[in-house]
């Protein structure tokens, strides 16, 4: 957008962010002491980064409160997983119940944040992230749909690009939706966007700046 200063949007790296670290950088932003959902696929990695200090309990849809970070080695239970069917561990505290209940906590609004993978995040936060339309996929919502409209903040993890080059951020999905105006921060690989009533804020970039990154897109930026 012309005419607008760029001076308030760091570029915090070189290179565009791997998946740890952008896991990493969303697990430093969860405010302490809140009770998080984290969605199947890259969003899972985030359980690995919560901090001690930061007091976070973390919700899995299959029925589990105080989940700790993915197993590995022989802290691998096979009874004991994720909704997304990945071995993880308990924190002193945990407990379970049935799927009801964990369905009533989504829908209830007593998660603070979801976060979750997507398609497609429109300008206005509009969520697209269990089905492509492609004739030939398989259709998987889930409790997508639940976490994304209970959930009083929804952060997405994506790449910003598709394979052959197009932004996952657009003007409008056309996927089909999984929630309307429920996505508040979108955590990618080139940059951190928040969804403002204003439009779409640039918080800082990875591997471009605030120029390069309003060419990637189709959409209108904000800077800061």
């Amino acid at each position: 957008m012309t005419g607008i200063s760029t001076s308030s949007v760091p570029q915090k790296s070189e290179a565009p962010l791997g998946r740890d670290d952008l896991a990493r950088l969303v697990a430093r932003d969860i405010a302490p002491g809140s009770f998080v959902n984290l969605g199947i696929g890259q969003p899972t990695l985030v359980s690995n980064y919560l901090t001690a200090e930061q007091d976070i309990t973390l919700h899995t849809e299959n029925g589990m409160l105080g989940m700790g970070p993915v197993a590995v080695g022989d802290e691998i239970d096979q009874d004991l997983i994720n909704a997304g069917k990945i071995p993880v561990t308990e924190l002193p505290g945990a407990s379970y119940f049935h799927h009801a209940d964990s369905f009533a906590i989504m829908r209830g609004g007593h998660l603070d944040v979801c976060v979750l993978g997507a398609f497609q995040v429109s300008a206005a936060g509009d969520l697209a992230n269990w089905h492509t339309g492609a004739p030939d996929a398989i259709p998987a919502v889930g409790g997508a749909m639940d976490l994304a409209t209970g959930a009083k903040d929804v952060y997405v993890m994506m790449t910003l690009l598709t394979k052959d080059g197009k932004s996952k951020l657009v003007p409008s999905c056309t996927y089909p939706l999984t929630g309307v105006g429920c996505v508040t921060r979108v955590y990618t690989d080139k940059a951190v966007f928040l969804i403002t009533g204003d439009g779409v804020r640039v918080r800082e970039t990875f591997g471009v700046t605030f120029g390069e990154l309003e060419g990637l897109m189709d959409i209108p930026l904000l800077a800061g």
